[in-house]
């Protein structure tokens, strides 16, 4: 697994993906502490965090199905959204692979009689897999075409 060390390294990441899948991406950047969603407590017009560094966030969406997107915080973590199942505190590092898992087919909804329950299931290179449980109503086609 590569080390990404900025959101902009991530960014160029999901853009190669993109590619390799030809689904069309569009990035919002967030720079500066009053702009992030984290920092909402930074004061008005102050753009460096304490340590006075520049946070930078960004926002990737990708077209064409399943719907896909991820908030690259600049706490090395992401918020990662499939179908509206939100994947909440995903490494930076580990997003390449979440969305390559999540593009290429990888991806799975494992459903559960009892207690009754579906979850969203994303299997990385190295026996690491990430599970989001899926409210009831919430299945998509994308997601109920997936169910094992």
């Amino acid at each position: 697994m590569e080390h990404l060390h900025s959101t902009e390294a991530a960014v160029g990441a999901l853009r190669a993906i993109a590619r390799e899948h030809e689904r069309e991406i569009e990035v919002t950047h967030d720079i500066g502490a009053d702009r992030t969603s984290r920092r909402t407590a930074a004061a008005f017009e102050v753009a460096t965090d304490p340590d006075g560094s520049l946070p930078h966030e960004a926002f990737v969406e990708f077209g064409g199905s399943p719907r896909l997107s991820v908030r690259l915080y600049p706490d090395d973590d992401a918020l990662i959204e499939v179908e509206g199942v939100e994947c909440h505190d995903i490494p930076r590092d580990s997003v390449p692979a979440f969305v390559r898992s999540v593009l290429g087919g990888l991806a799975y909804v494992r459903g559960r009689r009892f207690p009754p329950g579906y979850w969203l299931v994303v299997p990385l290179p190295g026996d690491e897999t990430y599970k989001e449980l899926i409210p009831m109503i919430s299945l998509t086609p994308w997601l109920n075409a997936r169910v094992r």
